[in-house]
């Protein structure tokens, strides 16, 4: 199993404090942020393929602060002298699998309902409506007949 701790990662909290910076270094700052991003997509991967539902929420918790923060940076960077376009293609690649992965726990989701509704059949809208046995609500010996 792996660990569900959060990986510690030293990254300004403010990127606009270092405007100064060199391109290089602005540029390895966003590395940074991106590979950080990178580590909780796969934290959050793992973590799903375990069904750990509380390593889902803390790693689910982690990937959202890394996102704001590399977000964030990434406006500042292209204000600021521009994004790498390697630096962009990757956060978009991050982007593209963070949607399949909330795809694919959507449909799991819809799956489970499907299956909780076959089994537990109880919470079936009001009125008349069909059933296994025929239509509910309706007496099960003589009541109305319809002439035609």
């Amino acid at each position: 199993m792996a660990s569900a701790l959060p990986v510690e990662v030293d990254l300004p909290l403010e990127p606009a404090a270092a405007p100064g910076l060199p391109p290089d270094a602005r540029h390895a700052q966003l590395e940074s942020l991106v590979a950080h991003v990178e580590q909780r997509l796969g934290a959050l991967s793992d973590s799903l393929r375990e069904r750990d539902v509380q390593a889902i929420e803390l790693q689910a918790q982690e990937l959202h602060r890394a996102l704001a923060r590399a977000v964030e940076s990434f406006i500042h960077a292209a204000r600021h002298g521009g994004v790498p376009e390697a630096m962009r293609l990757r956060l978009a690649h991050a982007s593209a699998q963070l949607a399949r992965q909330r795809e694919a726990l959507s449909r799991a989701t819809a799956a489970l309902d499907r299956a909780i509704d076959v089994l537990m059949p109880g919470a079936a809208p009001a009125g008349r409506v069909y059933t296994a046995t025929g239509l509910r609500g309706a007496p099960l010996h003589g009541g109305t007949s319809l002439n035609a």
